[in-house]
């Protein structure tokens, strides 16, 4: 998976592309992500108890991980990502634009 959680990414498609939001949680399974403000969904909530009142929930969906780009921390901009192997045997995400490791 291309993004983990706590990244920045930006939607490059979809009803909310250009947004830029925080991922929230990943999902490996389905290749899917929940991105913090976008893929905005109405949630019908029941009441649960005698005399209460039933609403209307606003929830963050879960998305294709093919529709977010990963936010470079350090130039800023969206980019695909790269993976480096380092001398030491660990695997770093690269940043293809700048070449900056993360």
């Amino acid at each position: 998976m291309h993004v983990k959680t706590g990244d920045e990414v930006m939607i490059i498609s979809g009803k909310d592309k250009g947004k830029k939001g925080k991922v929230l949680e990943v999902s490996k399974k389905e290749n899917k992500v929940i991105v913090e403000g976008a893929n905005i969904a109405t949630k019908h909530m029941k009441p649960r108890r005698q005399g209460e009142a039933g609403q209307l929930l606003k929830v963050e969906a879960p998305m294709y991980a093919s529709k977010v780009m990963l936010v470079c921390p350090k130039c800023g901009k969206a980019t695909r990502v790269a993976f480096k192997v380092e001398a030491d045997g660990t695997k770093k995400r690269r940043c293809v634009k700048c070449d900056a490791t993360f």
